[in-house]
């Protein structure tokens, strides 16, 4: 069985259309996000509306939709304790995306498992024990150890981290999808995975997928976004490396 991995689209439409298209040439029979639809990117109702309507896509929550869709509750609090950029990519996440879509993200689980020829799958957002731990292609493989020991499953699927990986550590898989709409590692083009499982063995390939990052950061600037969140989706990096770079 073919399947896409996605994850990390932080509301960047023309990288999910991308990926998408390319996608179609890879004959899956579905498409495992694992959350982060929304954060930084102009089109969050544009690709929250997108992927509810694809039939193939099976979608958990990600830590940043999460906390998108508790923005009203914590408004308040967050004000004083969270950098204003970050404060603002919030409040603006949560402003454009429709009450539908809201209700659609509030719904979605936290994880997904499910079974595959005979393996035990596991789709999380950032690792088997917290959403929003970050795993990496430089994460000890003690920690993957602990982590194999905790998830009872033989394939866990995660992203939040942005960058991608595949590793095995007692005798589990442990994948990162990397970023379609906001990858972190110095590279713009979108990121995903295809997965390809048998009952007798297991491949992953990554795909880059260039697309047209100009028309995100215009649309980023017609919206009267910062120019820093442009700069992110033009560079290929966090909101704090292109802060310290523009302060430089």
């Amino acid at each position: 069985m073919k399947v896409a991995l996605i994850g990390d689209v932080h509301a960047n439409l023309p990288a999910l259309e991308a990926v998408m298209e390319h996608i179609q040439t890879q004959q899956v029979k579905a498409i495992w996000n694992v959350g982060d639809f929304v954060g930084y990117g102009p089109f969050p109702e544009q690709v929250v509306r997108l992927l509810r309507k694809d039939e193939r896509v099976l979608s958990i929550i990600g830590n940043y939709d999460a906390s998108v869709i508790k923005f009203k509750k914590n408004k308040d609090q967050w004000r004083g304790t969270k950098h204003p950029l970050k404060y603002l990519a919030f409040e603006w996440a949560h402003d454009a995306l429709s009450k539908k879509s809201r209700k659609y993200l509030r719904f979605l689980s936290h994880e997904m498992r499910m079974q595959v020829k005979g393996r035990r799958i596991l789709l999380t957002h950032g690792s088997p024990e917290s959403e929003k731990e970050h795993l990496t292609p430089d994460t000890p493989d003690k920690r993957l150890r602990e982590l194999a020991k905790l998830a009872q499953a033989d394939v866990v699927v995660v992203g939040h981290s942005h960058r991608h990986f595949v590793r095995q550590a007692a005798g589990v898989w442990f994948i990162n999808t990397g970023s379609v709409g906001r990858p972190d590692d110095g590279d713009p083009r979108a990121c995903y995975a295809i997965l390809d499982i048998t009952a007798e063995a297991l491949s992953v390939v990554h795909h880059r997928v260039a697309y047209d990052v100009e028309r995100t950061a215009a649309a980023v600037r017609e919206h009267g976004l910062p120019e820093a969140f442009a700069q992110m989706f033009l560079q290929g990096r966090d909101l704090d490396t292109v802060l310290a770079a523009l302060e430089a």
